[in-house]
């Protein structure tokens, strides 16, 4: 939730819609009738939390804790409780919503002045003003100070207290959601989602905001938007009436009317219908100063249909016996068109979405094509442990090595170095480019462990590979990996290490790591719309429910993929 930009808006202008919180160029019609209605600004959301103010005689511990309560409270009445809390300017200067950390139970401690109350936090994750969500490594412990004063009546009141939102994890979760805005691929043939973490309650109002505010700092190179700079609402509140018709007002006319229409549509339409209660939008370019109802020009047409990211649900294949087999409908089958791959000491194959194109690893530092019935395999690039081939939907096949990093090759081209400055010093694992191709996930070991990281794929106007941007961590929890991929847009399946052995974790790009049951001794996976790993004793399952559940009669399965 960028402050700089639309903190104004939140606080002042915005108190008729406060929000939630738990505890701790294509031509535009210009004609048409716009319809006024009655419309209730509402999300569904949990039932408002209305804390107390400061008691008389309060101590300072009381009222940090009143403070916490009742900040945590704050969207119910636009933090004006929480400020009884505080002091002299402090009341004015505080800013709740330059971020929230997620944290268990505070443990307080003794202080060195009964002016100051000190406390020890366990931090789960950070989310910024963008509402990006950041996990934070295990064990993470950090500590809050409040500083107090005596009023004139020799009230305690905190006079120094940190920016943001304290909140226990549930009443996060329960105050909060995750949702996807969607930005536009280069070429605008995709749309790519952003995950943020906005308040529940006027969800969509919040959507749009962060939609014409622009992609999250990570992802602005690797996209684009057809949204105008210099873009407003109007009215500041995006209206969603009793029928489920979010209605959207954008200011400047003169601004709006000149982006691709279908384009801008798209990114609203389908980052609002992602908003609970939500069943269609209506979006009206309005003059400045104009009034929607009255002034407004409604974007009349259809969205433009543009494809999604959506995970690999197509049949998975694996290596058996020196060849490349597939599953379908539980029979293996060999793969049409591959020959053996007999003392290639075949790995880690992998395939674009239609299968034309077709590379493996031969042992630890070779990449090759994938031999034919009637052609050999042929070498497109040697290093030194060399990371499991992905192939992005331009035909790019991305690996790492020890001595080069990340790397790209095109067949009938010259392998490409791709700069990526964040990780000198650290050793390719893993990567997987998302079916977008405007980002990729890596995991990579360096002096301060595994990390597992998303980035955006910078790329020049052919669309080769450059360089990749600044990342966003995902994972901290997870502290030892050996594989990544896609298991759906938003999401990574992460084959490693959390507590306990070895099993895949659901990794969301911004948000909280779950877990799968574990699987005695897995040794690679394939992530798609259903996971697969393969075992050390050669047996292939998959993840149903609660359980892996083995493929009856797969024996010596090895190195499962996907396309991608």
């Amino acid at each position: 939730m960028r402050t700089n930009r639309i903190r104004t808006t939140r606080l002042g202008a915005l108190a008729a819609i406060v929000l939630l919180l738990g505890t701790a160029c294509a031509a535009i019609p210009t004609s048409g009738a716009v319809q006024k209605s009655e419309i209730t600004v509402v999300t569904p959301s949990d039932v408002d939390v209305i804390a107390a103010g400061p008691s008389p005689d309060d101590t300072p511990q009381q009222i940090v804790d009143g403070f916490l309560t009742a900040s945590a409270a704050g969207f119910s009445d636009d933090f004006e409780r929480a400020r009884e809390y505080l002091a002299g300017e402090a009341k004015a200067s505080w800013e709740p919503l330059s971020g929230q950390v997620v944290v268990g139970p505070i443990r307080w401690g003794p202080s060195t002045s009964e002016a100051q109350v000190v406390g020890d936090v366990p931090v789960h994750a950070r989310v910024d003003g963008d509402g990006q969500y950041v996990e934070a490594p295990p064990n993470a412990i950090e500590s809050v100070t409040f500083d107090l004063v005596q009023d004139d009546d020799e009230q305690w009141r905190i006079s120094v207290a940190p920016d943001g939102l304290i909140l226990q994890q549930p009443d996060f979760e329960r105050t909060f959601q995750s949702t996807p805005l969607y930005f536009l691929s280069p070429d605008k043939t995709f749309l790519v989602p952003d995950t943020r973490w906005l308040p529940k309650k006027n969800l969509q109002t919040y959507v749009v905001q962060e939609l014409l505010a622009g992609p999250a700092v990570w992802l602005r190179d690797a996209v684009t938007t057809e949204i105008p700079e210099g873009v407003d609402l109007n009215p500041e509140a995006v209206l969603l009436g009793p029928d489920g018709v979010a209605h959207v007002g954008l200011s400047p006319q003169v601004v709006v009317t000149k982006a691709d229409r279908r384009l801008l549509l798209a990114q609203i339409d389908e980052s609002l219908r992602q908003v609970p209660g939500v069943g269609s939008v209506e979006v009206t370019a309005v003059e400045a100063g104009g009034n929607a109802a009255t002034d407004g020009v409604p974007l009349v047409g259809d969205p433009a249909t543009l494809e999604r990211g959506t995970a690999p649900s197509g049949n998975v294949e694996f290596l058996q016996a020196d060849r490349l087999v597939y599953l379908s409908r539980d029979e293996v089958s060999p793969v049409p068109s591959v020959g053996t791959l007999e003392g290639l000491d075949a790995r880690s194959p992998a395939s674009n979405l239609d299968g034309s194109l077709r590379v493996l690893l031969s042992g630890p530092g070779a990449l090759v094509t994938a031999p034919t019935t009637d052609t050999p395999a042929t070498t497109l690039y040697t290093g030194t442990s060399l990371a499991a081939p992905s192939i992005d939907r331009l035909g790019w096949i991305w690996t790492a090595s020890a001595d080069d990093g990340i790397v790209t090759v095109k067949v009938g081209s010259q392998d490409v170095a791709v700069q990526a400055d964040w990780l000198k010093g650290r050793t390719v694992r893993a990567l997987r480019v998302a079916a977008d191709g405007t980002r990729i996930a890596v995991v990579s070991v360096g002096a301060d462990g595994v990390s597992i990281d998303v980035a955006g794929v910078i790329r020049d106007e052919s669309g080769a590979p450059q360089r990749i941007g600044s990342p966003i961590r995902a994972g901290a929890s997870v502290v030892d990996a050996t594989e990544v991929s896609w298991v759906d847009e938003s999401t990574l399946g992460v084959l490693g290490r959390s507590t306990g052995n070895v099993t895949v974790h659901r990794v969301p790009v911004s948000g909280p790591t779950t877990l799968l049951p574990e699987v005695a001794e897995p040794t690679a996976m394939a992530g798609g719309t259903v996971i697969y790993v393969t075992t050390q004793d050669g047996s292939l399952r998959r993840s149903v429910g609660s359980t892996w559940a083995p493929v009856a009669g797969v024996t010596g399965a090895s190195y499962p993929s996907y396309p991608g």
